[in-house]
Order: C-alpha cells, then structure tokens, then sequence
C-alpha cells in the first residue's frame, strides 16, 4: 500500500478546538460512541454472512475495551466488517457535512454534545475530547483486502498506511491527553460500559475478572478451589425487552427489575411492549409502589436505541403523568445522539407518546376486568397514576372511565357510573345536580361524616396530593354533578332540597343570638348565621365555603391560584336556631353567662375542626373545668 497523507475535509483549522470545548461536558460519551460503532461493524459481518455475502468463519463475536495506564491508551476492539484505506477515506476523512461554514453557523444553536454531534456525524470524532492522537489499525472483510492503519493527532492533518492487523476487524487505540487520565482507571471506565453498554446485543469484554472455579478434590474428599483470570463480559446480550412474552414468566420480569433498581420493592405490575409499525418500540414499563410524595428522582425510565442507553431524561417520549414508571423503552427510530430539540420536534415521538398512553390504559383495564379485587387492593398504589392522567391527558380521561375507582369512608370501591347510581337517588339537589360528598381527613371530619351518613349520605375519601385537581377535573367532565367537602358547610346546605325547614326563633331573638356569638368570637373574618337546622345538628358549625377552600389549597400546590392564596381566611360560623343550647344562651343570667356559653359552644365547633389551638385551646379547657366543677 502506498503510503497516504491528506487534510481531513472540513476546510478549517477550528474543527477540534470546538469538538472538545462543545463536548467537554459530556466527555464520558467517547466510550459509547466508539463501543457502538464497534458493535455495528460486528452486527453487520453478522448480516453479511447470513446472506452469503461474506465467506469464512465468523470466529468468536465480541468487543474488546482494554487500557494500558503506563502508555496512557484505551483501546476498542472489534472482529466486525473491517474497513479498506478506500472506506477510511470515505467515512473517517470526509466528515458528514458539507463545510465549515455550515459546521460554523450551525454549531452556535447546539443545545448540548449530543446534538453537535448526531447533527453533524461526529461519533468517531468524540475520541479527540480525551485524546491527543487516534490510531485506526483495520483490515476489511473482503477477499484480498489489505490491512490499514490511520493516525490523526488532533489536527486537520492525518497519515493512511499499511496495517499489520491479521484478522478481520477494527482496533481503535486513544492516545489519552494529560486533561483526561482520569479515564486511564478501571473502575471508571467500567462504570461507563455499564452505563451505556449494559444490555449491547454484542458481548463487550472489559479486561479480565478473577473467579474461585472447582479443581479436583483434596485427600479427604472435600472439593479443592483455585483462582482463575477470566474475560470479564460486561453485559447481557439478550435483555427480556428483547424477547417475546410468551417466552417469559413472572420471574423473569421480576428479575430484571431487580437488576435495573436493586434497592426498590417488587412492582405491582408491568407491560410489555412491542410494536414495528408505524415505528419500531420495545420496552417493558413497570408499575411501582408509589408513596405520596411522588418521588419521581430515583428510579427513571431508562431510554435506549438498538440496546445503547441514552438517557434517562425521557419527558417528551413518555406522557408526564406516566414519569411516576420504571422501566425501559428502546427504540432505533430515536437517534443514539439525540437532543431535546429533536425530541420535541419529532413525529415519531409524538406516536411513541400516544402509544405508551394507550398501552398503559389497556392494561389497566384489563387488569380491572380480569380480577376487580385484586385491582381494588391495588388501587391506593395505581390510583395517583390514573388520577394524575385523567387530569392531564383526554384520551386517557375516556379510556380511564371505565377503570378508575373512587372509594367511600366505609373502604368501598366504585366506578363513576356505580357511583352515580348510588348517590343520584338521594343526593340530587332541587337544581337536578348529583351532589357528591368528599372529606380529606375522616377521623378529623368524623362528626360532619356521621352527620351526613344520618341522612342516609355517602362520602368519599378524597386525599391524595392531586385530589384538589382531580375533584375540579370530575366536575368538569361529569355532567350536573358537583363535589363538595363534607365540612364546607351546614349539610342543609351542601345538598339543598325543595323542603324548607324553619327555626323556632322570633327575629328579635335570632338578632339577639347573632349578636351575643359575634361578641363572644370577637372576629370580623367569621360571619355569624342563623340557620333553621334539625335539633339533632349541632349547636355552631364552622365552616369555609367549598370554592374558597379549593382555590387555597390549589394555591398551596402551586396551581396558579396565588391570588387566592393571598386572601385572608374567611368562614362561615352557623348557629343551629333549633337547638336547644341556643335556647339556653338566651335565657342564661346576664351578658357574661350568655357570653360564656356561646364562647364554649364556638370553640367546640373550632376544636371539632382542629382550629382551636395555643392560647385559645387552653382558655378553653380551663372555662370547661370551671363549668363542669
């Protein structure tokens, strides 16, 4: 071979300078680069010789990544298609853009080394972030090939000569820069692989590993061990996503999740999976136990293309309600070199994203069908998924319909329309509206809970941390129905009917009465009614209207609600007119005893709503051991 020198094609002397400036934060990448484009030129021999189109034997398959501290180099390794000086010229010197200027102009919108580098076909040329020089050594497949070696030191200057490579394949060696020894150690560059190269379809060796192996037997019988140097095999070739799930059994799925989240719990449940057309996805997305406080940080969803891990950042590929999964999604139809712009843009990733959304609500309802119990058990874990996509997603509201559960203080489980059944009949108001009872806080709300249930009302359990969202969601999308908190009124109020009831006093007493509590409270921001109750309600009722409520607790979640957020408090405090207290208070001797008395029973009221603390609380407790002494 004659021995060749050129100037790589790029017409400017800055190409270098920028590679290794633009990517120098995401410099780990040169090893995923180089390892995959090792492991194409291996699955392409593979191809070759199954079409006949490539003689001989293929020999053992793999990737080799080894490193040398002492003379500073790592070295890639590959028994795949190989390259002629032809091929080196064409793919390694001709850089896949048309010139500078366009490189230039360009490189200035890059939002990361990924996009730099999927934009303009730079994989190989990743290797110049760590290196000062890079040596290609190659001999191609084809009969009568020669074997090439290309040297570059980081320049736009490169030198083609004969190689001294016997067999077929490629040896990439990265003569590591004084800025980058740190990749000159094992435990990092073995983090890498297993970062990127985790489940390659190639086996990829990394240096040797030393294991304990039997050997024979000692005088006594007992087996005798010996310590062995074997080729560490960092990956598993063939991971479940890869395999049909007829092929698999519970334990299989079980497994692999514990090999992608160690220290998690089992997950409830998983989906497989698979489509060709119109894109190519496989992947399996697990169900996990979530607890409330959504921790969506720890374990991501894992993205990977043709088994390259990519990122775990996968906002746009999967809808945002479904950030709460585990799992992975591989799919070769996303670049290995994506960027965010890429994702936002792409048409295929808005398909993947629909398909994702329609798969998981298919599973959830056949999940439902199939055995509902086992559903209802696992409701308090899947519920926050289905809530957060009702809300957010409308074709998953449609679908959700069907299998979302809303569930009672007795623990009983209903689907919007078993629920509507139940309730229309009684809790219907004088307007047609279905009126549907909440509490967030059973045991705090138990008195207004009993009062509700004493007229032959139910009430939901609404308290996860998207309730307040999912409530306003329902009242949107369900028609003439209305949610209302169990304690956001006097229940003659939260559910008015046709009949009307009256109280026993005259106008002069119900002023009197009105005056006293207001006197007794001492607080503009608590507006005193007198309301014609049943006798059995109780005496004074504190309560904040329903949509004040919601607009301050949405505000507390950051919903947009600021405004409200900023109010000052403002209830509602209702004197029962019927009861035989108030009676009582009109009758007592004196301002002071009438004061007294409608202090205890206001205070009640705060304490029956875990209003009543510090000072308040105390005076309160002394003035009721003075009156029961």
């Amino acid at each position: 071979m004659q021995q060749q020198k050129g100037t790589i094609s790029i017409h400017t002397e800055n190409i270098f300078p920028i590679i290794k400036k633009f990517l120098y934060s995401d410099h780990e990448i040169f090893l995923r680069e180089l390892v995959s484009n090792a492991v194409d030129a291996t699955q392409k021999i593979k191809r070759l010789s199954s079409l006949g189109q490539a003689a001989g034997e293929l020999g053992e398959l793999k990737v080799s990544v080894s490193f040398d501290k002492e003379a500073k180099t790592i070295t890639i390794s590959d028994r795949g298609i190989g390259m002629t000086a032809e091929e080196i010229q064409k793919y390694i010197n001709q850089i896949a853009f048309s010139g500078a200027t366009e490189f230039m102009e360009k490189f200035k919108e890059a939002k990361d080394a990924n996009e730099i580098i999927g934009r303009f076909g730079l994989g190989f040329y990743s290797a110049f972030m760590v290196a000062d020089k890079v040596e290609i050594n190659t001999l191609s497949y084809q009969p009568g090939a020669e074997p090439a070696r290309w040297i570059c030191d980081g320049s736009t200057e490169y030198e083609i000569t004969e190689g001294d490579r016997t067999d077929r394949g490629t040896e990439v060696i990265l003569h590591i820069n004084s800025e980058s020894e740190e990749f000159l150690d094992k435990h990092k560059l073995e983090e890498i692989l297993n970062k990127y190269g985790k489940f390659l379809p190639v086996p990829i060796e990394f240096m040797t590993k030393t294991e304990s192996v039997e050997d024979g037997e000692d005088e006594e019988g007992k087996p005798r061990y010996k310590t062995v140097e074997l080729p560490n095999i960092i990956n598993n070739t063939t991971p479940i996503w890869t395999k049909t799930p007829s092929d698999l059994k519970d334990e299989d799925y079980l497994n692999f999740y514990k090999e992608l989240y160690p220290f998690s719990e089992e997950p409830l449940f998983w989906i497989h999976l698979n489509v060709d057309y119109p894109f190519n996805l496989t992947g399996v997305l697990y169900f996990p136990k979530v607890k409330n406080e959504m921790d969506l940080q720890r374990n991501k969803i894992k993205l990977f293309s043709r088994q390259v891990f990519i990122t775990d950042e996968v906002k746009d590929i999967v809808p945002e309600f479904l950030m709460l999964l585990h799992g992975v999604i591989d799919s070769p139809d996303i670049p290995l070199n994506v960027s965010r712009s890429f994702l936002q843009a792409d048409s295929n990733v808005k398909k993947i994203n629909s398909y994702i959304t329609r798969k998981v609500a298919d599973k959830l309802a056949e999940l439902f069908k199939k055995d509902r119990k086992a559903y209802e058990e696992k409701w308090n874990d899947i519920g926050l998924f289905v809530k957060y996509g009702m809300i957010s997603e409308e074709k998953f509201f449609e679908k959700g319909k069907e299998f979302a559960l809303l569930t009672n203080t007795k623990g009983e489980f209903f689907t919007f329309d078993e629920y509507k059944e139940k309730v229309a009949p009684v809790q219907t108001d004088k307007e047609g509206t279905a009126v549907y009872l909440y509490s967030v806080d059973a045991a705090k709300q138990d008195a207004f809970i009993q009062s509700a249930n004493n007229r032959g009302y139910d009430v939901l359990v609404m308290n996860s941390p998207i309730d307040n969202h999912f409530i306003h969601n329902l009242e949107l999308k369900l028609e003439k129905t209305s949610l209302k908190r169990v304690d956001a009124d006097v229940m003659d109020k939260l559910i008015e009917k046709d009949e009307s009831r009256s109280h026993v006093l005259s106008e002069e007493e119900s002023k009197q009465v009105k005056e006293i509590f207001e006197k007794a409270i001492g607080k503009p921001e608590m507006q005193v009614h007198i309301e014609a109750l049943s006798p059995d309600e109780l005496p004074v009722t504190v309560t904040m209207e329903e949509w004040m409520r919601r607009m301050k607790d949405m505000a507390k979640m950051g919903g947009g609600m600021g405004f409200y957020g900023n109010l000052p408090d403002s209830y509602k405090v209702a004197i029962n007119g019927n009861h035989k207290l108030v009676n009582r208070i009109l009758q007592a001797d004196g301002e002071a005893a009438k004061l007294e008395i409608a202090k205890q029973a206001y205070d009640l009221a705060l304490l029956s709503q875990g209003m009543l603390t510090g000072a308040d609380l105390t005076a309160f407790v002394n003035r009721s051991v003075n009156m029961i002494g």
